[in-house]
């Protein structure tokens, strides 16, 4: 697998990425998006793509344990931010509260420290630059 400069980060992503949109968490059951993520692994992928509102939060979840057992440094995560995950006048777009209380759900979901690329998903007119 090729990897290549993610802009001018410094970090080296796979050529082809991983994600797992619309299937894990609710099209694609638990063991076979394991399997899947296994599969990506084994062709040398090692850039993993999802977002918090992926499947209502079960995406990442499954993301997480798929990546249980994968040396952390050997890969690179990354999700976004921006959609409603809840309920409340809060729990969307890009304040600085919702930001916040999204990494906190997305690393405890994706049982990781930290994740290498975090995106906004879209552009939220109702919050300056």
């Amino acid at each position: 697998m090729d990897h290549r400069h993610l802009g001018g980060s410094g970090m080296l992503v796979s050529s082809i990425a991983y994600g797992n949109w619309v299937t894990h968490g609710s099209q694609v059951d638990r063991d076979a998006a394991t399997a899947c993520v296994r599969a990506a692994l084994d062709a040398g992928i090692t850039t993993f793509d999802t977002a918090d509102v992926y499947a209502e939060t079960r995406a990442e979840e499954a993301l997480g344990a798929a990546l249980k057992a994968v040396r952390r440094e050997g890969v690179e995560i990354c999700t976004k931010v921006y959609f409603p995950t809840g309920p409340g006048k809060n729990g969307r777009g890009l304040s600085r509260k919702h930001i916040m209380e999204s990494i906190n759900g997305s690393l405890r979901r994706l049982g990781t420290d930290y994740v290498d690329l975090y995106q906004t998903h879209r552009y939220d007119y109702a919050t300056p630059l």
